[in-house]
This record gives structure tokens, sequence and C-alpha cells, in this order.
């Protein structure tokens, strides 16, 4: 059968409760009608005008996205600006618009998760529990390699797992890692409590100079893999992980993943 919108708000509900979510952000449904029935699913890591036209192309009725299209009440709908383009033409075509975002960031099995099972940790533990949740939920993850490793080798493995060209790090290469905490985004405030839980190494993006000295003055190898290569990464599995859940509902419904997305941000010589 196909569910309608309403199944799938609730389903995602059941996976990443919206009470996980930071106060500042708004996950859940963008735009949509909620009886339509959903019979297939784009993802993609933002909700950009280039991703509302993959999913068109994939005959999509719903994109779902990490990152939000609407962070704060807008006062008018303009199709010729973001967000107003996308909201207009999701109108227009159909299409609703879906994010998981700090919520899913926070989950079990969500982004932060992955994230730690990609890196093949073991013994992982929330890196900053969610004090409102009944379960173990929140921010970040830590955990440990199965034997210690030199830095250059963690850092190759790093590269390839979410296909980085370059890295920005901070730390001696002569050091070996073997506690490992990874905060998909911009994860840079946590660096602290990751110190305070063991951490030789923490990977997170979005790094700021000031960030960097803190963990250089702590000892504490960090890595900024970027915003967009963790997450997308991560958010690849999770669309994954989605379909296994409608194939065990009986749900007629195909999850088609961006794999066209790139970074915004690019390195120039």
């Amino acid at each position: 059968m196909a569910p309608t919108l309403n199944d799938i708000l609730n389903l995602l509900e059941s996976v990443s409760p919206a009470g996980l979510a930071e106060p500042w952000d708004n996950p859940g449904l963008q735009v949509g009608f909620p009886l339509q029935k959903i019979r297939t699913i784009f993802t993609s890591l933002d909700p950009t005008p280039g991703a509302l036209q993959r999913a068109l192309d994939a005959r999509a009725q719903m994109l779902l996205t990490h990152h939000p299209l609407i962070f704060k009440p807008i006062s008018q709908v303009n199709s010729e600006s973001f967000p107003g383009d996308v909201i207009f033409r999701a109108i227009k075509k159909d299409v609703a618009i879906v994010c998981a975002h700090t919520n899913l960031d926070a989950s079990r099995a969500g982004i932060n998760d992955i994230l730690a099972d990609l890196l093949g940790l073991v013994n992982v533990e929330v890196l900053k529990e969610n004090t409102a949740s009944e379960g173990p939920a929140g921010l970040g993850r830590i955990g440990d390699l199965l034997k210690p490793l030199p830095l250059d080798a963690v850092l190759r493995e790093i590269s390839r797992i979410f296909h980085l060209g370059h890295m920005k790090v901070v730390g001696e290469r002569g050091v070996a890692i073997k506690r490992l905490a990874v905060v998909g985004g911009s994860g840079g405030s946590l660096l602290t409590e990751a110190h305070r839980k063991g951490a030789d190494l923490f990977l997170t993006g979005d790094v700021t100079h000031h960030v960097a000295l803190d963990a250089e003055s702590l000892g504490v190898v960090l890595v900024d893999g970027g915003h967009f290569a963790l997450e997308n990464t991560a958010f690849k599995v999770f669309g994954a992980y989605l379909q296994g859940l409608f194939k065990a509902k009986k749900w007629d419904v195909s999850v088609r993943i961006d794999e066209v997305e790139s970074d915004p941000l690019r390195m120039e010589r």
C-alpha cells in the first residue's frame, strides 16, 4: 500500500522525535498536504532548487532533507528568492518537503550513530546526552577503535569513508589514536566534552580558529572533515535505512538518494 504523508511523518517521529531537536531548530513538515499519497521519496542533504528539480525528475511526491527549508518565520513567499522559490514550486508541483535535522542528529540510529558505525567505533556512548529524552540520545558519539592506530592511518580511513580530498587537522602526526569522538555538522562547541570523556581525536565540521586553538591547548587531535561530507555520507545511509523500514511495513514506497549533490564550498588555488 502507498502511505500518506501523515503516515511518513508519524514514522519519522518514531525514529527521530521532534522533542530531541535543539530549541532553535525547525524539523518536520515544511511544505505539504498531510493526506497526499507518497510513492517515491527523494533524499537530499539540503532543500535547494536543484534538489527539488532532481526530486521532480525522479517523480517523487516528497523531498526529505536533513537541513530545514524554513529555519524561522518568513514574512513572504517570493518565487524569485530562496526559500520562497522552493516553497512556491513545491506547492505548484505537489511535492511535500520534510526535514529531520538535530532530532535526527540526536536520535538512536540517526546521523551520529551512523557516523560512529562508519568509523568502526565500539563501546559507543552519547557525547552530550539530551536530558529531555527517556533513553540514551543526544548530540555526538564517542567510542573506541578496535586497536590503537597511528594518526596517519586514522586520517587515511576518514578520507576514504567520507571521500575527502583534504582535511584541516590540529595535532602532531606521531600520536596514536584509540578513542574517537564525532559530531556531524558544526560540533566545535562539544570539544571540551570530547576531551572530558577521553577523546584522542575529535572529528566534526565547520571548525573555527578559536576551537582549533582550544584543541591545541587541550592536546586533542582535531579533524575538520567539513560540514557537508560527514552529514551527506551519513544521510545517504539513513535513506537506505528508511527503505528497510518501509519494506518491513509493506509500504509501496521507493527511496531515491541524491547522488549529484555536492559541497557548495570548494578549494581554489
